[in-house]
């Protein structure tokens, strides 16, 4: 049964108590923020996502323990399919961003930045979609050229829904855009991403962006 969100409930991995509690700090001071949890550890996040239900979870990459972020991602994405994780870390190289969206992340966020870059970055994430800072986005397009990305052939109404899905549209927003049912537009995404052997939305953006489908211009990054 779903539970009806009238508030984000989010949840924080991170092993330095310090960072959980200023994240906490600063979250709390929204209406539509509520923080359900907090865990030092990929192993002790993975033994209360049941409990604690979260729309999004905010992880680091580098724990103490045997499972590190990565990992830890690709776990809690198993156990609740629908909610949607936010990296926040210090880590930006290529490797470690490639890594944490390929295993399921749809936002990453550097511990150096503004505050407000995270507090958007969730509220994109708990509406699937994706706020990215055009230097992750860098990272990803050259990751995705270097592996060649096909066109996968995609039907013209199929190009038209991954534009729309570059620019941040959520499915009610592209099914009105283009006339068409909601059912339709899911449609439309699950054969775009399958044909394109993407794994979420925020690849999609990204492809979007290497192929010149949209450019920086359009996109609202935070």
């Amino acid at each position: 049964m779903e539970r009806p969100q009238s508030t984000i409930r989010v949840a924080l991995v991170d092993d330095h108590t310090i960072v959980r509690r200023g994240l906490q700090s600063y979250l709390k001071a929204f209406e539509d923020i509520q923080v359900v949890g907090e865990a030092a550890s990929g192993e002790e996040a993975l033994k209360y996502l049941e409990d604690w239900l979260p729309d999004v979870l905010v992880i680091d990459l580098l724990m103490p323990g045997g499972m590190n972020g990565i990992e830890t991602i690709k776990r809690a994405n198993r156990v609740l399919p629908n909610m949607h994780l936010v990296v926040l870390t210090s880590y930006t190289e290529d490797t470690r961003v490639v890594a944490a969206l390929r295993a399921g992340a749809i936002g990453y966020v550097s511990k150096e930045a503004d505050p407000e870059v995270l507090l958007n970055s969730i509220r994109a994430a708990s509406r699937g979609q994706s706020l990215l800072d055009p230097a992750i986005a860098n990272i990803v397009m050259q990751e995705l050229m270097q592996n060649g990305k096909s066109s996968g052939g995609l039907t013209d109404r199929e190009h038209e829904v991954l534009r729309q899905l570059a620019l941040g549209r959520t499915n009610p927003e592209i099914a009105t855009t283009l006339v068409v049912s909601e059912e339709t537009v899911k449609t439309h995404v699950g054969n775009i991403l399958t044909k394109l052997q993407l794994a979420h939305r925020m690849q999609a953006v990204i492809y979007a962006l290497k192929k010149g489908l949209i450019s920086l211009d359009e996109i609202d990054f935070p």
